[in-house]
C-alpha cells in the first residue's frame, strides 16, 4: 500500500511538472455504455491515462502521432498542446511504422481476421468463414476503429479499441494500435477522415 502511495505521489508530481491536465470523458451512446460494461475491468496505470499536455511532436494540429517505444498516441491540438493516450502497439515481430491517412472510421466495427493471422492461428478460420465477427464487447476491435491507408491501399493496420484493457502500455498486438475503449471513442470524436497518422 505504501509503495502504491509513493507511485501515485510520484506520478502526480510528474503530471504537475509537465503541465498535464485531465481530459473529460466523451459522451457515450446507450449501446456504448451497454457493451463497455461487459468488457473486463482493469485499473490503467496513471501514466497511460488520457491527458492534455504540451505537444512533444511538432506536427500540425489534427495529426495523430504514435510513439511505439513509449506506447503513447498523441492527437495534436492548436496552441502547442496535444492529447496523450496510452496504447498497446505491435510486438517486435509485428511492429509497423510509417505515415498513413485515416481513410474511414467505424463504430463497433466488424472484425475479419487477416490472412497472416489465420496462418498463425488456424482456430480463427471458422470466424473468417462466417464473414467475420460482429461488433460487440467480445470483438477485439472494441468500440471504434480508424482504418489506416497509404494512398488508396489499405495498410491492414488500425487504431482501435480493445477487449483486453490490461494490455495497454505493452507491445503485444499484431501491429495495430490498441486503445482503451473510452479513449478510442474520444479520439474517434476528434480525428476526422483524412487525418494524417505518423507511427514511429
Amino acid at each position: 500500500m505504501f509503495s502504491r502511495l509513493i507511485f501515485v505521489a510520484g506520478v502526480a508530481a510528474l503530471v504537475a511538472g509537465c503541465n498535464f491536465k485531465g481530459v473529460p470523458e466523451p459522451a457515450l451512446t446507450a449501446r456504448d455504455a451497454q457493451f463497455m460494461a461487459s468488457v473486463p475491468k482493469f485499473e490503467t496505470e496513471l501514466t497511460f491515462e488520457r491527458y492534455e499536455i504540451d505537444d512533444p511532436t511538432g506536427e500540425k494540429p489534427g495529426t495523430i502521432v504514435v510513439d511505439t517505444k513509449q506506447n503513447f498516441l498523441h492527437f495534436v491540438l492548436p496552441n502547442g498542446r496535444a492529447i496523450r493516450y496510452g496504447v498497446a502497439t505491435g510486438s517486435e515481430a509485428f511492429g509497423w511504422t510509417g505515415t498513413a491517412t485515416v481513410a474511414r472510421k467505424a463504430e463497433w466495427p466488424r472484425w475479419m481476421p487477416p490472412a497472416d493471422m489465420l496462418q498463425r492461428w488456424p482456430h480463427l478460420r471458422p470466424t473468417a468463414a462466417a464473414g467475420g465477427m460482429s461488433g460487440g464487447p467480445d470483438n477485439p476491435l472494441g468500440a471504434r476503429a480508424l482504418y489506416l491507408y497509404q494512398g488508396n491501399k489499405d495498410t491492414l493496420y488500425r487504431i482501435h479499441g480493445t477487449n483486453e484493457p490490461d494490455k495497454i502500455g505493452h507491445n503485444v498486438s499484431s501491429g495495430c494500435i490498441r486503445m482503451r475503449n473510452i479513449d478510442v471513442v474520444d479520439l474517434f470524436n476528434r480525428a476526422p477522415v483524412g487525418a494524417k497518422v505518423i507511427v514511429r
